[in-house]
């Protein structure tokens, strides 16, 4: 298994040049599946972890996320990033001593969100949103800068859909030490279009945690650096298991099942796997 070090060296060379998906697994079985598809790197997310463990997301207490992202970087020979919400503190010197215990799980990067999870004010107001950055930036800077760091403005997705107010930030993000930029909620192509040409050369992730119609040849035609898939792998997979649940309790059929992975298959992929471990 590669070193952390390698792991680090192996993600920031990624977003150097071209495009390259970056899926979302919610446990050690998804994680290990997708590095069986060959992709390249993953990352965690916050809502599939959640709901796996019976909790609306931005509930998972922080030691529990720490548990889970050691547990990602240990199974898996991936670079994996963090999806470490707004830091789990509000002031920046919370979220540089949180940072640096992310940064010590072994992840190749971690992103920082500016959303309050307050409706009366969704966001936080920029100079301290700033201020978050700079923190988190320092505390990766500190324990060895090699953590690929990424700003995140939740405006789109937090009842603020105001692209200009979206790029201010970006840019104000990638002044304080962001590596990557991330604006989730984007859903054409003129305000992707929009965002990667306000920050260039800073590379961009976009999310496409639904189908809009395009394809990764059209994001990369764009000038998208990464895409992240969030909470859809985990919520399609929670989408069958609801179904299928929902017809043997309402309707005493096993309809559901059609689509179900056969147990050879999924017994032979894990043992095949499971050797492959250190």
């Amino acid at each position: 298994m590669p070193s952390i070090s390698e792991k680090r060296r192996t993600y920031r060379e990624m977003h150097q040049q071209g495009c390259f998906v970056l899926p979302n697994p919610w446990d050690v079985g998804s994680a290990r599946y997708l590095q069986h598809l060959g992709f390249k790197a993953l990352a965690s997310t916050s809502a599939g972890f959640a709901f796996a463990e019976a909790l609306p997301d931005n509930e998972v207490p922080l030691d529990m996320m720490l548990a889970h992202l050691r547990e990602l970087v240990a199974v898996t020979d991936l670079p994996i990033n963090a999806d470490f919400e707004g830091g789990y503190a509000d002031d920046p010197d919370g979220v540089a001593a949180n940072v640096t215990a992310c940064a010590a799980t072994g992840v190749a990067g971690l992103s920082i969100e500016d959303s309050t999870g307050d409706k009366d004010k969704p966001l936080y107001d920029l100079d301290l949103a700033v201020a978050r950055m700079r923190a988190a930036r320092a505390a990766i800077d500190k324990a060895g800068g090699d953590v690929i760091l990424t700003g995140r403005s939740e405006g789109f997705l937090v009842g603020r859909p105001d692209i200009d107010e979206t790029i201010l930030r970006l840019k104000a993000y990638a002044a304080a030490g962001a590596d990557c930029l991330y604006a989730p909620g984007l859903r054409t192509r003129e305000l992707i279009d929009s965002v990667i040409k306000a920050v260039a050369p800073k590379p961009v992730n976009v999310i496409m945690s639904a189908p809009l119609g395009l394809t990764v040849a059209d994001l990369a035609a764009l000038g998208v650096r990464r895409i992240s898939i969030g909470s859809a792998l985990a919520r399609t997979a929670w989408g069958a298991f609801m179904r299928a649940a929902k017809e043997i309790a309402e309707h005493g059929r096993f309809d559901g099942f059609a689509g179900a992975a056969p147990n050879p298959e999924l017994n032979k992929l894990f043992a095949d796997d499971m050797k492959k471990r250190p």
